[in-house]
Parts: structure tokens; C-alpha cells; sequence
């Protein structure tokens, strides 16, 4: 009988032993997972943290950021001024419509931050320290006045047009009517976009040249017989845009590539954007970013692949 008792307290010792192990395990592990759990709300606050600063010290920023340069680009820049400066108070945009050439000129004598630009730059612009940051695409439509009845040109027949070999309507199915070549003037970045993929530079022959994307659209719109070229996103009921070798001038068209007459906007540094200031940085990080793309989409303009 005893022996039974000592072998069943013996047994109620090791079942007691064996849970107490077991208990202990569980609380090994889920203190190990408090403590994993711990670490991660912690790196996570950290994280949260880090961003709240960056942010904040980008809202604190103060001072001015000078442009100046082509006029083509006046609705973007403007579009994008307004809704730069509404997140960022402290920061001041001043931009300057003085022409791509010129522009490009005050970014290499350092009298601006950005030199902006409707057209690539040249080599010796490159050699001389600018650095082409393509922002947007633009298309440039060929436009003529509403009442001119020739809606669609070949670009072989538009380069005969600014050579002035092709002076009147009548020579392309329309009414006998002198075509009057409206340009813009030299130093433009639309002018010299537009002459090089026409392959006719230095080639033109103007009745005028206008210093401003507006004045061209102005002069097309009240001149019969006009034809001009200017920014796509600034088309408007005034005038007709002619479609080239049978293509509409339209963002879809551009994408494809199907489209001849489209150039870049750039806005042009000295040195690359990772050696500007933290002004300068901030305004190109806001163009990438999705805000930044929804005032180009909003111009109506086209975001670069």
C-alpha cells in the first residue's frame, strides 16, 4: 500500500515538474514576441518620425528660386509656381519670359537657378556646364486662320511654306489666298524646334516674327491667310491646328511617335540637380512627384517616359 502511495505522489511530482517546464516555454516565447513587437512599433515610430522631420524641414524652407527663359513654357511654369508656393509659403518663384536663348544665357552667367528651355540644348550650351532636365513633352501645332479651308498639310509642303516656294493657298486645294508666314523670332525656342525637324533652319522666309507663343496665336487668329506655329497646350477656338501628313496633333499621337512636331521643355541647371541647393532640389522633387504631375497633365502637357 505504501508503495503505491510513494509511486503516485512520484507521479503527481512529475506531471507538476513537466507543466511548470511547459509554462515556462510559453513565457519565454511570448516575451520574445513582446519584445520583437516592441522593436518594431519602436523602428516603425522611428521611421514615422524621420519622415515628420524631412517634411518639416522642407516646409520651413525660405527664400527664392529665379528661372527665366522660354515663353512656350509661361502656362507650365506659371501652373507650376502657384502650386509649389501653396506647399511650400516660405519659398518664392519668380520666373522670367525672356526666350530659350536668353534663359539659357542667365543660367550660364549665374544670374538664375534654372534656364528654361522648349527645346534641347546644344552641345556647346552642354560644354559650357547646363544640364538638360526634360520636365515635360510638348507638341507645337501648326495653326491657320478659321476661315482658311486646307486641314491638313504634308511636313514636305509646310517646309516649302516657310522657304516661301509655296505662297498661296490655292497651290494645296484651298482658295486663292497669299499665305502670310507667321514666325517667331530668332533665339525662340518653339522657332528653332520647329525649323529643325522641318530640317529648314536658317532656310525661312517670315512676313513676321513675334517675340511670344501669344502674340502668334493673336496674329494667326485675326490675319486671313496666317499660318503659324506654336505650343500645343495653348491652342485654342481662335484658330484651326492643320494636322501633319495626316496626323492630328494630339497627346495620344505624340506618344506614339506618330506625331512629327513635338520638342522638350527643359529647365536647364548649372551642375546636376544632386549639386543645386535645397531650394533648387525641392522644386525639382515637387515636379516629380504626383502633385508636380497633375499641374503638367493640367496644362496639357505630356509627362516624359
Amino acid at each position: 500500500m505504501k508503495k503505491k502511495l510513494i509511486a503516485a505522489i512520484c507521479t503527481a511530482a512529475l506531471m507538476t515538474a513537466a507543466l511548470t517546464g511547459c509554462g515556462s516555454s510559453n513565457t519565454a516565447t511570448d516575451t520574445a514576441a513582446d519584445t520583437t513587437q516592441t522593436e518594431t512599433t519602436a523602428d516603425a515610430a522611428a521611421t514615422d518620425t524621420a519622415a515628420e522631420a524631412d517634411t518639416t524641414a522642407d516646409a520651413n524652407l525660405s527664400g527664392t528660386i529665379s528661372l527665366a527663359g522660354s515663353t512656350s513654357m509661361e502656362k507650365l511654369c506659371e501652373a507650376m509656381s502657384e502650386s509649389f508656393m501653396e506647399k511650400y509659403p516660405g519659398i518664392t518663384v519668380t520666373v522670367e519670359y525672356t526666350g530659350s536663348g536668353a534663359g539659357l544665357e542667365s543660367l550660364a552667367s549665374g544670374s538664375v537657378d534654372i534656364g528654361d528651355a522648349s527645346r534641347n540644348l546644344k552641345d556647346e550650351e552642354k560644354a559650357a556646364g547646363s544640364v538638360e532636365n526634360i520636365v515635360a513633352i510638348d507638341g507645337i501645332a501648326v495653326i491657320e486662320d478659321k476661315d482658311n479651308g486646307v486641314a491638313d498639310v504634308s511636313s514636305e509642303d509646310l517646309a516649302k511654306i516657310y522657304k516661301g516656294e509655296i505662297k498661296n493657298w490655292s497651290e494645296l486645294g484651298g482658295k486663292d489666298e497669299a499665305i502670310v508666314v507667321i514666325g517667331r523670332e530668332a533665339g525662340s525656342g518653339t522657332r528653332d524646334a520647329f525649323e529643325e525637324l522641318l530640317d529648314i533652319a536658317d532656310s525661312c522666309v517670315y512676313a513676321q516674327e513675334l517675340d511670344s507663343t501669344g502674340a502668334v496665336l493673336a496674329k494667326v487668329a485675326s490675319t486671313p491667310g496666317a499660318i503659324g506655329y506654336v505650343s500645343l497646350d495653348v491652342v485654342d477656338d481662335t484658330v484651326t491646328a492643320v494636322s501633319i501628313d495626316g496626323t492630328e496633333p494630339t497627346e495620344e499621337q505624340i506618344l506614339a511617335g506618330n506625331y512629327l512636331l513635338s520638342r522638350p521643355f527643359v529647365m536647364a541647371t548649372k551642375g546636376e540637380i544632386s549639386e543645386q541647393n535645397d531650394l533648387v532640389k525641392t522644386w525639382f522633387d515637387y515636379i516629380g512627384s504626383e502633385d508636380g504631375k497633375n499641374v503638367i497633365k493640367q496644362v496639357g502637357l505630356i509627362i516624359p517616359e
